[in-house]
């Protein structure tokens, strides 16, 4: 495997991880704000990206590579809102997006079109999970804090299922 290509698929597995932790400490916090359809979202989204990350592992072990595990920043413990959780959470995902495209860029100059056919999966990833933070985000700036909008909110989320790609590959 091409030792930038390896690098920059290691820094992915711990952008991944630092995601899933991130998602973690949200949920932690809607449940202990009594916010269970929001925690069980979140909850359901790191698991998501904990997927991401292993998914990032076995390829680089299978090509050749040594996948390194990473440790992981401490993620944070308090949030203002839940419209907060839900404004860093997209910027989170476009920080993702920028990662991935980063890691595209960075096969394309190496040459190594089969890590670049492999990443796409993840290009489609975060189309997806942008468009997902912006309309939940857009969904709480609608309610503006009402308290019958906000209950129904947390209802639909708990009821919701995130799908994506990552859902319906994982099950492969």
């Amino acid at each position: 495997m091409n030792p930038l290509v390896e690098s920059a698929l290691n820094e992915q597995v711990q952008k991944e991880a630092s995601s899933s932790q991130f998602y973690l400490a949200m949920a932690s916090w809607a449940e202990s704000n009594g916010l269970n359809g929001t925690a069980k979202f979140m909850y359901q989204h790191s698991d998501e990206e904990r997927f991401h990350m292993l998914k990032l592992i076995h390829f680089i072990n299978e090509r050749g590579g040594k996948a390194i595990i990473p440790p992981v920043a401490q993620a944070p413990k308090e949030f203002k809102n839940l419209e907060n959780v839900f404004e860093l959470l997209l910027a989170h995902e476009i920080s993702v997006t920028d990662s991935i495209n980063n890691l595209v860029d960075i096969c394309l100059q190496q040459k190594d079109y089969s890590t670049h056919n492999f990443v796409q999966w993840y290009v489609s990833e975060q189309l997806e999970e942008e468009a997902l933070a912006r309309t939940v985000l857009d969904k709480l700036r609608l309610i503006d804090g009402d308290k019958g909008g906000m209950y129904m909110f947390d209802r639909d989320l708990e009821n919701a299922s995130i799908g994506g790609a990552g859902q319906s590959t994982q099950q492969q």
